[in-house]
């Protein structure tokens, strides 16, 4: 093992966690991951080598960083500070990074309790999907001190097409849930047009050319309106997980006095996709909801 490699715990192997700790392996860093489920822990070291251990705490023993990519709030407290949490096995002068799309104020709880126990941390939510995970071209947002950022910029950016520090503890996550507020807009507005263009008999992927060449063109537009044309929603970022964020978004808003509309609308409608099953679904099926309104 080289002298730039590094002794990584990785927590969380679901559909962005288990691509993101491989291209770790795949770069000579010595992983040690955990999985609530091992079947998926087994299957990456299948894949990549490294070991599992049976819990964070175990898999943060002797770790220079910890990283975790977890599900939410609860899932980020069960595995840090929870019962075998990997805090409970984490060195002075290691690492917490989190990558979950979490709360401000769990960032900032997290942040304390590392600093009690003379461990750095930060909040690092990513944005770019599963995809973005698999090729290594997410963007990471990052909170922390700018020592702590330094140490982990060479490791992030073995996924991280862009690694930006943002500002202190908390940043990272206030960061993510403006890029969250943004796409739910985008991804309506395109909805929107792809549903009048149908409806007025419009060839849907001709207007895109040509728009998508002007100011409306987006990642969503040019990612995302191929499969919306076609119906398929059975891939991508699930409208579960979509709601779970936004509704980070619109709780934080009332802390700040923040006006969030055009969100908090967006986020309804996801809620009748769930209704209509589609809690799995990508988030870009909401076009899929105002083409419902035509069998009514």
């Amino acid at each position: 093992m080289t002298q730039s490699c590094q002794r990584i715990a990785f927590i969380g192997l679901g559909v962005m966690g288990f691509p993101m700790a491989g291209h770790l392996a795949r770069a000579g860093h010595d992983l040690q991951v955990y999985n609530r489920t091992p079947a998926k822990a087994d299957a990456w070291v299948a894949a990549y080598g490294g070991s599992q251990q049976p819990t964070p705490r175990e898999a943060a023993e002797n770790a220079d960083l910890v990283l975790l990519c977890v599900g939410n709030d609860d899932d980020v407290r069960a595995v840090t500070t929870g019962t075998d949490g990997a805090l409970h096995g984490m060195s002075a002068g290691s690492l917490l990074i989190d990558h979950t799309t979490a709360s401000a104020s769990l960032a900032e709880s997290l942040d304390e309790a590392c600093r009690e126990r003379e461990i750095g941390f930060l909040d690092a939510p990513v944005s770019g999907g599963q995809q973005g995970a698999e090729k290594g071209a997410l963007t990471v947002m990052c909170g922390g001190t700018e020592s702590d950022f330094q140490r982990a910029r060479p490791v992030l950016a073995n996924y991280g097409r862009a690694v930006t520090l943002m500002g202190p503890a908390s940043s990272g996550q206030l960061t993510k849930m403006v890029n969250q507020i943004c796409i739910a807009g985008l991804v309506q507005g395109l909805s929107e047009g792809l549903h009048f263009a149908e409806q007025a008999g419009l060839d849907q992927a001709r207007v895109v050319e040509v728009i998508a060449q002007g100011a409306a063109g987006s990642w969503q537009m040019e990612n995302r309106h191929r499969t919306m044309i076609a119906g398929d929603y059975d891939h991508g970022f699930a409208i579960d997980w979509m709601r779970k964020d936004l509704g980070i978004c619109l709780d934080q808003a009332r802390q700040l006095q923040a006006k969030l509309p055009v969100t908090a609308l967006v986020d309804q409608f996801y809620a009748d996709l769930q209704t209509m099953g589609g809690g799995r679904w990508d988030t870009s099926a909401l076009l899929r909801r105002l083409q419902s309104f035509k069998n009514q």
